[in-house]
């Protein structure tokens, strides 16, 4: 018994000159350097511009205690921690870039200045730390993770207050 070979049919489409931008793949290096130009403008130098620039307008953040998608749900999970730490600053310690994936370990500090779930302004200095890991594509932000010691900030938080914890 012979076995007829499938017959396989190939389209062929021809890619507009306006998407060839948008499948340009990014090396690891240039990965790197787009989310520290991230963490610089977008949160310490507060710039909307960046966060349109540069968030895919379908992204997911998967942050502590929610998810954001798109540029707008982010711009107001972004608000409401600077509402609680109109000074926030935070520093990226060291990036790890594999494909598409940037880790980035950080710290970050400010004063409490804005309630914080439930702890209003105390005017405490806070640090704290953490790791985001972000996956991009075509030179966009896609889908980020976040995980910082947010229990610990708040306990504190709430102790200043006179609050007791948890």
């Amino acid at each position: 018994m012979k076995l007829a070979k499938p017959a396989i049919a190939v389209r062929i489409h021809a890619v507009p000159a306006t998407a060839l931008k948008e499948m340009t793949i990014m090396s690891e290096a240039e990965n790197a350097a787009l989310v520290r130009r991230w963490f610089d403008e977008v949160w310490n130098e507060r710039r909307d511009a960046t966060v349109h620039e540069l968030l895919h307008p379908e992204a997911v953040g998967h942050l502590e205690g929610l998810v954001s998608h798109g540029v707008n749900d982010f711009l107001s999970a972004r608000a409401f921690i600077l509402r609680a730490f109109p000074d926030f600053h935070i520093v990226v310690e060291e990036t790890a870039a594999q494909g598409d994936n940037v880790v980035v370990r950080w710290s970050a500090n400010g004063s409490h200045g804005g309630d914080f779930l439930g702890v209003a302004a105390t005017g405490a200095p806070v640090s704290f730390r953490g790791i985001t890991w972000m996956r991009l594509s075509a030179g966009r932000l896609v889908e980020g993770w976040d995980v910082w010691n947010q229990g610990r900030v708040l306990d504190e938080l709430r102790a200043q207050a006179g609050h007791p914890p948890g």
